[in-house]
C-alpha cells in the first residue's frame, strides 16, 4: 500500500523516493509488531472494517480483506464490519440497488465465515449518532489538510459526478467518525488507503489534546495482500466492469476468466514487473491452490495464454467451491440474514450512543 497517488509514485526525486522507502519501513515494522500483540492478546483489539454497497465484492476483495477479517475474528478480535449506505452518494448521484447490493453483501460475509455470535456487521444509517460525531470532528481539520489527501485526490480524479460534493471532500472525516464511533482501535488497509487513516489518527489525537482523552488513535494493519488486476488488465474494480465476482457462477466465471488480457508471449512466466497480466493470473492461480506462483508458471510452461486461463479457471472454481453452497443456501433464509443485520444495528447504535454521550460530556454540551 503506497500513501502516494500514481502520479507522485513516478517522481524521479530521489529525496521523495528515499522518504516514501522509510515511512515504509516504517509502517511495515509497526505492522509487524501489531501482529505480534494481537497472537498476545486479540481482545484487546477493536477492528472496523467495511464494504461500500455499490456492487457485488470480487476476488480483489476476498484476497485483500475479506479472509482477514474472518482471521482475525478467529483469532477473538472484535471484528465490526460496516456497510456504508449513506457513503455511497460520495461519488454518485444516486444510491441505485441498494438494498439488493447490501443483502449481497451480508450473504457474501456469512457465506465467507463472518460469524454473528463474534462479529459486527451493522449499516451506516442505521447509526445516527455516528452522524453527529461529524460536527465536532470537522472543526478539527482544515479545509487545506482535506484536500491534500491524496486518496481523496485520486477519489476525485475516478469521480462519476460533474462536480465534487463537499461530501467526497469530507470523506475522510466520515470515515474517521465511523471509526471512533466504536472506538475502533486497529484498521486493516491497503497502502493506498494509509492517509485516510492518518487523519483519523490526527482527529483522535487533537480531540484528546483539547477536551481531555476520549479516543484511541487506531493503528494501521497493513494487508499483506498482493494486488489482482482485472480482466482488463488495470486494477480490478467494481466500478470499471473488470471484476470476477464471488457471486458469479463457475461458468460465469470461466467467461471472465477467458477474456483476461495476456500478452502476446506462449511462454508462461512469473514476472509482475514486465508482464503485470500474465503475472496477477499466476497469481491468483497460486493463492487459490496455496502454491509458489513461480512453480505455477513453470507447470503451465509453453501451454499458452489458453492453458494459463483453464488453470486460473479450476483453481478458482475449486477454491469458491465451498463458499458458493453457503451462499446458496443462506440466500433460501433472507430474513434470518437481515435478522443478523439488525442485531448488528443495534449493537453499533450502543456502541456510538456511549462515545457520543462521552464527547458531549468532555466538550461540556448540553445533553
Amino acid at each position: 500500500m503506497t500513501t502516494t497517488t500514481a502520479a507522485e509514485s513516478r517522481s524521479t526525486d530521489p529525496v521523495a523516493g528515499e522518504n516514501r522507502s522509510t515511512e515504509n519501513r516504517t509502517v511495515d515494522s509497526r505492522t509487524a509488531d501489531l501482529e505480534r500483540r494481537i497472537a498476545q492478546d486479540p481482545g484487546g483489539f477493536r477492528v472496523l472494517t467495511g464494504d461500500r454497497p455499490t456492487g457485488a465484492l470480487h476476488l480483489g476483495h476476498y484476497f485483500g480483506s475479506l479472509r482477514n477479517r474472518v482471521r482475525l475474528q478467529d483469532l477473538g478480535v472484535d471484528v465490526i464490519v460496516l456497510i456504508p449506505d449513506y457513503q455511497v452518494i460520495t461519488d454518485r448521484d444516486t444510491a441505485e440497488r441498494l438494498g439488493e447490493y447490501t443483502d449481497g453483501l451480508l450473504l457474501d460475509y456469512l457465506a465467507l465465515g463472518i460469524d454473528p455470535a463474534r462479529s459486527t456487521v451493522f449499516c451506516h444509517s442505521a447509526v445516527p449518532a455516528l452522524n453527529q460525531l461529524m460536527l465536532p470532528f470537522l472543526s478539527l481539520v482544515s479545509v487545506a489538510e482535506l484536500n491534500r489527501n491524496p486518496t481523496v485526490k485520486d477519489e476525485i480524479a475516478h469521480s462519476r459526478q460533474s462536480t465534487v460534493s463537499g461530501l467526497m471532500l469530507t470523506y475522510p472525516v466520515h470515515q474517521a467518525a465511523d471509526i471512533l464511533s466504536c472506538k475502533g482501535n486497529l484498521v486493516p488497509v491497503g497502502r493506498d488507503q494509509a492517509p485516510h487513516l492518518e487523519v483519523t489518527r490526527t482527529i483522535a489525537r487533537r480531540f484528546n489534546e483539547r477536551y481531555g482523552q476520549v479516543f484511541p488513535e487506531p493503528d494501521i494493519l497493513l494487508s499483506a495482500a498482493p494486488l489482482l488486476l482485472g480482466t482488463d488488465g488495470t486494477k480490478m474494480s467494481k466500478s470499471r466492469a473488470n471484476s470476477v465476482p464471488l457471486s458469479a457462477t463457475a461458468d460465469e466465471t470461466a467467461r471472465l476468466l477467458k477474456s483476461a488480457t495476456t500478452d502476446a508471449d506462449r511462454h508462461i512466466t512469473y514476472d509482475p514487473a514486465t508482464r503485470p497480466n500474465v503475472s496477477s493470473l499466476v497469481l491468483l492461480a497460486a493463492l487459490c491452490i496455496d502454491r509458489d506462483p513461480h512453480e505455477v508458471a513453470a507447470e503451465i510452461g509453453d501451454g499458452g495464454a489458453a492453458a494459463l486461463k483453464r488453470t486460473v479457471t479450476d483453481a478458482v472454481n475449486g477454491h469458491l467451491a465451498t463458499f458458493r453452497a453457503r451462499r446458496a443456501e443462506y440466500a433460501k433464509d433472507l430474513t434470518y440474514v437481515r435478522s443478523v443485520l439488525r442485531a448488528g444495528n443495534e449493537r453499533a447504535n450502543a456502541l456510538a450512543e456511549t462515545t457520543l454521550d462521552e464527547v458531549r460530556e468532555a466538550m461540556g454540551a448540553f445533553r
